[in-house]
């Protein structure tokens, strides 16, 4: 049995460990992997020969090099990773599930709220929002799938996303050349808040798991962005009030676009 630590210089997010992952999965010499984005390092305990492993990760052109191997007895004890353990699996499933809801329900809220106030800027949340159920429910289907079935998933997923980020672009230069029609800002600032604190509770659900597993640190992430995401909303129903003008309400529309169309790209790359 043996021990080698790699560098991987171009992992420096979840989507890099997840495409490791989905790599690796399948080689039975694997006993354990345990990634550390922060200092891009890959420690694999295996048995037998690397050279499958190497090839494979090699394929994926992030940059490795083996930083060194060690041999290690076999009645050594490791400490067993969270994704294995029964349990963490549960909390993980249940938490997922719920911010899935959360960002579903909103995703039906805002577009209707959006549609009927005439805001590009709701329309691109709760976008956003589908968005990122489409991530949460691709971190359920994780545990148990293939590594074909989880690609297809993850490009099913990538695909939808662009469609909508693109149809959501149309859109705002429609309204920017055609329509000169104010958005009710009322709407905006509420349905906005009431996204944020959604979208506050999800990040504290998320982040209670204390997990660094991939998929559950992509969630953090994406939940994070969604506050971001929520208080530019809230500052352009501000503007749209102080100058009686739909052009703030198209540019957070346009940039909240613009985020669903590099996540979609960031997705894709996990089901190459």
């Amino acid at each position: 049995m043996y021990k080698s630590i790699f560098n991987i210089s171009k992992m420096d997010c979840p989507s890099e460990e997840n495409l490791i992952r989905m790599s690796l999965e399948g080689i039975s010499s694997i006993i354990s992997l345990k990634f550390n984005i922060d200092k891009r390092e890959l420690i694999i305990i295996y048995e037998g020969e690397i050279s499958k492993i190497q090839n494979r990760i090699h394929s994926l052109n992030l940059g490795e090099s083996i930083i060194k191997t060690i041999e290690i007895e076999k009645d050594v004890l490791f400490e067993a990773d969270n994704f294995n353990n029964e349990s963490n699996k549960a909390k993980q499933r249940l938490a997922l599930k719920l911010v899935l809801i959360i960002n579903f329900a909103f995703f039906l809220i805002e577009i209707t709220i959006g549609l009927f106030s005439n805001s590009m800027g709701l329309v691109a949340d709760g976008l956003d929002m589908l968005a990122d159920a489409f991530v949460y429910g691709m971190s359920l289907l994780v545990v148990g799938l293939s590594v074909i079935s989880k690609k297809r998933v993850a490009l099913f997923s990538g695909y939808i996303q662009i469609f909508l980020a693109i149809f959501g672009f149309i859109e705002v230069l429609r309204r920017f050349v055609f329509s000169d029609f104010v958005p009710d800002y009322k709407l905006m600032i509420i349905i906005s808040i009431l996204a944020l604190i959604a979208n506050v509770l999800s990040l504290f659900i998320l982040k209670r798991l204390d997990s660094q597993e991939a998929h559950i640190k992509a969630s953090v992430i994406f939940s994070s962005n969604d506050i971001i995401i929520n208080m530019g909303v809230i500052l352009a129903g501000v503007l749209v009030f102080v100058y009686n003008n739909l052009i703030p309400d198209l540019i957070i529309g346009g940039i909240t676009f613009a985020l669903v169309f590099y996540g979609a790209i960031r997705i894709l790359k996990l089901g190459k």
